[in-house]
């Protein structure tokens, strides 16, 4: 058994533990409100261009001749990015993500396309180059607070590759937010941009007036959905860094509060074993008095 002394030194170290999680567990929920915040403020504004886009798809005569839309017949290279964080400490906020895209590379290369990977946050990063990956483009140092930069920057690298034939379809792993205890692993495909997906209206935007048809154009809806095509698909890797960031501080504000609970039962633990070696040297110094007054008999 170990000393009273040992137990109290292990106790001190588990409070002090206890003591940064608890820490920990606030920052992240006041960073989760303000990026829960930041999702719904992005909401309008991702609605309006989506709004935007698929009336200027619909007024369009050529939307194929348009490079950003023009889907490969044959998919050869499939571009896969990996929405991570920069630390841990979040649960299997990050490992699911990874064990998500790896399972859907081996799915492709099955398939016989190739896999180009592509990773925002250190974790995905590094988790990526430690299984050999070679990375074709990796963001670091945002995902607590990314910023709309942040998202061009990902798109403009994603839409040159795609442009310049390096991959033939873009799919983005992210986890998306649903509440601090629930977050849900999501995959999109961000290019080729289908049709359909410009057109349809997305779930909770409200109905089209069918009055859009009315609309002039100047210039030419062509030319229009040309320069909306890099916004849609800049807000929706905003929209994924957003969820991914919300996710994130979630995740840690859960996982730390389940530390400081478990903390909480392992000095309790500590705090019984130490009474129980208290009373044992306790009993061991009556012994001894017990025997020395023995002996003066």
């Amino acid at each position: 058994m170990a000393s009273q002394r040992d137990v109290k030194q292990r106790i001190e170290s588990v409070r002090n533990i206890q003591k940064i999680t608890s820490a920990m567990e606030m920052v992240a929920a006041a960073r989760l409100r303000r990026a829960e915040q930041r999702i719904s403020a992005l909401r309008p504004y991702a609605g309006a261009i989506r709004r935007m886009t698929r009336q200027a798809a619909d007024a369009a005569g050529n939307i194929p001749n348009l490079p950003i839309l023009q889907e490969r017949e044959v998919v050869g290279t499939v571009g896969i990015l990996l929405v991570t964080g920069d630390r841990g400490l979040a649960g299997a906020f990050n490992s699911q993500i990874i064990r998500a895209g790896i399972r859907a590379a081996a799915e492709h290369q099955e398939a016989g396309r190739n896999v180009r990977w592509y990773a925002t946050g250190r974790r995905g990063v590094s988790s990526l180059n430690f299984r050999g990956k070679e990375l074709a483009g990796e963001f670091t140092g945002f995902t607590d607070r990314p910023e709309y930069s942040d998202a061009r920057t990902v798109a403009e690298r994603l839409m040159a590759d795609y442009v310049d034939g390096s991959v033939d379809r873009v799919e983005i792993y992210y986890n998306g937010y649903i509440s601090p205890l629930a977050q849900v692993v999501r995959t999109e495909a961000i290019l080729p941009l289908q049709q359909a997906t410009i057109t349809e209206a997305q779930e909770g935007e409200p109905e089209e007036s069918g009055h859009h048809s009315l609309v002039e154009y100047e210039p030419d809806p062509e030319f229009i959905l040309q320069r909306l095509i890099p916004d849609y698909i800049e807000i929706s890797i905003f929209r994924a860094l957003l969820e991914s960031a919300a996710s994130e501080h979630g995740a840690r504000m859960t996982a730390m509060r389940s530390a400081s609970e478990n903390a909480t039962e392992v000095i309790d633990d500590l705090t019984l074993e130490m009474n129980r070696a208290r009373q044992a040297e306790i009993t061991q110094e009556i012994m001894e008095v017990v025997a020395g007054s023995e002996a003066l008999v």
